[in-house]
């Protein structure tokens, strides 16, 4: 059985509710990792065994490649693949380089950078991409894992791709910047209601919610909150927090 563990939940910074956004799905055959904000420096307590790592990106503002800087804490055996969007090659060797962290050819492990466009092939596990609505590109994907949909979609606003990447999802993780009833940014972020409208709308079977703005969703009761107003339209809505662990 393969699991799912939320390393980081928080959109923008990182504050006592948690770090910016990181997810890794442990499966029998490699490890699997969502976006690489501050919450994939705590990956070293969940990698213990010998298989392959892949890291998606599913774009480039600061608070989900900023853990980027701590992945020299690891010692990846078979290697680690970093996923990106079309010409974000470029921009990760430029990134993953001095003055911002230790560079590419000086990290404890063979590092390889694949660009995407709409899927990819020779990876061991079934993927495709479509671009979501934010204020910079941004990719949502979704993933088939032991004959089970993943579809991840953060950042963005409420639009037809992210509900087609989910359609039939077994777990549907979205963003939820805003708060219930908020719609001030809803041409690049998500409100509860909007995630559970793509959940609805997707038949997607579980809704998690993460990507809490830091600002907004000061502690934990908030997001109960969030959840509580996302289950009057999709009821296997959850809100996500940092160590949860979900198995599938």
């Amino acid at each position: 059985m393969s699991k799912l563990i939320f390393l980081g939940t928080n959109g923008w910074y990182d504050s006592e509710t948690g770090n910016t956004p990181s997810v890794l799905i442990d499966c029998e055959r490699y490890y699997l990792i969502l976006d690489a904000g501050n919450g994939i420096s705590k990956l070293n307590n969940y990698i213990d065994s010998d298989k392959p790592v892949y890291l998606f990106l599913s774009h480039f503002h600061l608070d989900h490649i900023s853990g980027l800087h701590t992945l020299v804490k690891n010692k990846f055996s078979k290697g680690l693949y970093i996923i990106v969007q079309g010409g974000g090659k470029e921009f990760l060797q430029k990134f993953i380089n001095t003055p911002f962290t230790v560079p590419i050819e000086q990290l404890p492990f063979e590092l390889e950078i694949i660009e995407v466009d709409k899927n990819v092939d020779g990876l061991p596990f079934k993927v495709s991409f479509l671009p979501l609505k934010h204020s910079i590109d941004v990719l949502g994907v979704r993933l088939e894992i032991d004959n089970k949909i993943i579809t991840y979609c953060t950042d963005t606003g409420e639009c037809q791709n992210a509900v087609t990447l989910a359609k039939d999802a077994d777990i549907l993780i979205t963003e939820c910047s805003m708060a219930p009833n908020i719609e001030k940014d809803a041409n690049v972020h998500l409100n509860p209601q909007m995630a559970a409208r793509i959940a609805k709308r997707s038949e997607a079977k579980n809704l998690y919610l993460m990507h809490f703005d830091a600002s907004t969703y000061t502690n934990k009761k908030m997001r109960i909150e969030a959840e509580l107003n996302a289950k009057e339209t999709f009821t296997n809505t959850f809100a996500a927090f940092d160590g949860l662990e979900v198995e599938f």
